[in-house]
């Protein structure tokens, strides 16, 4: 038995296909358009202008408004600010205050001790070892020739792919680890005293980078960073020039645009680090 076309039983098509297959125009702009030929609108022009108005105004209210109100909310945001600055400076002038009454303190039991210590030969051969320590622990301050690394940030972050790896905050940076590998370099070179800034470095003294603040012993120090270093000039700078550091520095200022620059200094001022308390201890050699 042979079926014919209309036997066969066809999937309906649904309305919204067909009349997405069959009207290319929408409803509404046909209607309008037929209104527009009947001379007919949906509303006059008075009225559209009426409405443009009434929005203008109420968006100038709200404007108005919310100026008014961050003005009247300004002074006392300026007060809280003020405020704030002011407890800032207050600490800043006590810990320097305080810095001034422990460096004071300090001479006066360095006297005390070097009294009490240089009566007889075995208590002027102690002091002596104490000195000696203390300079390998670079608590006193030194003074003398040698050497300076000035590393400065770039004033605009350079138009590389790569530069995302040596950048804080969408600009072009000194690094911790470039003042790490400078500081190094320079002990290796031969310097007897080292201090970035106006930090000097000690055996615990650590240089690393939080955010956009490079910390040098956990003090903020700022670019341009001066890392000083005294010893003889010129072996230092000599040994210097020849290290790794020296060669890292240089490609970084070709690549970045970080300045970088050393010179010899014959007069240098390092001051003295800052002494931790001693907690543990032991002679050297013993369990």
């Amino acid at each position: 038995m042979e079926r014919t076309d209309s036997d066969v039983r066809r999937n309906p098509v649904p309305s919204l296909l067909k009349s997405l297959m069959n009207d290319h125009l929408d409803p509404g702009y046909r209607a309008a358009a037929r209104d527009r030929e009947q001379g007919r609108s949906r509303g006059s022009e008075v009225a559209r202008r009426v409405w443009i108005v009434v929005g203008a105004l109420l968006i100038g209210l709200v404007l108005s408004v919310a100026y008014r109100q961050a003005v009247e909310r300004l002074p006392a945001t300026e007060q809280v600010r003020t405020e704030i600055l002011g407890k800032v400076h207050d600490v800043e002038d006590s810990i320097e205050a305080l810095a001034g009454t422990r460096e004071a303190l300090t001479l006066q039991v360095d006297d005390a001790r070097d009294v009490a210590l240089e009566g007889d030969a075995r208590g002027t051969a102690l002091l002596d070892r104490l000195r000696e320590l203390e300079g390998d622990a670079a608590v006193e301050a030194v003074q003398g020739p040698g050497l300076t690394v000035t590393l400065t940030d770039p004033p605009a972050r350079p138009n590389l792919s790569d530069s995302s790896q040596r950048s804080v905050g969408g600009k072009a940076v000194v690094l911790d680890r470039d003042l790490q590998a400078v500081v190094n370099s320079l002990w290796a070179s031969g310097a007897e005293a080292v201090a970035v800034g106006d930090v000097r470095i000690g055996p615990a003294v650590t240089v690393r980078q939080a955010g956009g603040a490079m910390l040098v012993d956990n003090q903020p120090v700022f670019s341009p960073y001066v890392v000083s270093a005294i010893g003889p000039p010129g072996p230092l700078q000599t040994g210097f020039v020849l290290s790794d550091a020296y060669l890292r520095m240089s490609g970084v200022e070709q690549l970045y645009g970080i300045g970088f620059s050393v010179a010899e200094a014959a007069d240098l001022h390092l001051p003295g680090a800052s002494v931790r308390e001693v907690r543990v201890a032991r002679s050297v050699g013993t369990s």
